[in-house]
């Protein structure tokens, strides 16, 4: 019997090299219990982005989410997850949700914020909340230069110091 631990490792180093098929193949070999394990559910976020599975990302994000709250991972998750199914003002209400318990050392959660905000036009929150991401890693504006969610503010984006 392959322990759970081993299955994570295995399936961790498939979804690394593309291979979504065994990834997924080691994820559903993972038994009773241990499929609500919280490190086999944020394994299965990254899966389900990768597989473009929204649904399931969703049910398994929230879930997590759920049963912990400090697990970024979950509302990243979840928020995506509601954006890729065009409800963004679900997404955004999830993250500023999160915000408070993890918007300062998460500076993807408000890197999202400012795609969601840019996507709803509001683009001075979008500004407001990129401006925080960058300032806590500034690998974000290059990111934010190529992302079509900001494309509305690329001019801006370009011009920040």
């Amino acid at each position: 019997m392959i322990s759970t631990r081993r299955r994570i490792e295995s399936a961790t180093g498939y979804l690394a090299l593309g291979m979504l098929t065994e990834a997924s193949d080691e994820l559903e070999a993972i038994e009773g219990e241990d499929r609500l394990l919280p490190e086999v559910m944020a394994l299965r976020t990254d899966f389900y982005i990768e597989a473009k599975q929204w649904d399931l990302l969703l049910a398994v994000s929230r879930e997590l989410t759920r049963q912990r709250p400090n697990h970024v991972k979950g509302w990243i998750g979840w928020a995506y997850a509601l954006r890729e199914l065009n409800r963004l003002a679900e997404a955004k209400a999830v993250l500023l949700e999160a915000e408070p318990i993890h918007g300062e050392k998460c500076a993807l959660l408000r890197y999202n914020l400012a795609c969601y905000c840019c996507l709803w036009g509001d683009l001075a929150a979008a500004k407001e909340w990129l401006s925080q991401a960058c300032k806590m890693d500034d690998h974000w504006k290059k990111a934010a230069l190529e992302d079509e969610d900001l494309k509305a503010m690329w001019d801006d984006i370009a011009a920040m110091k």
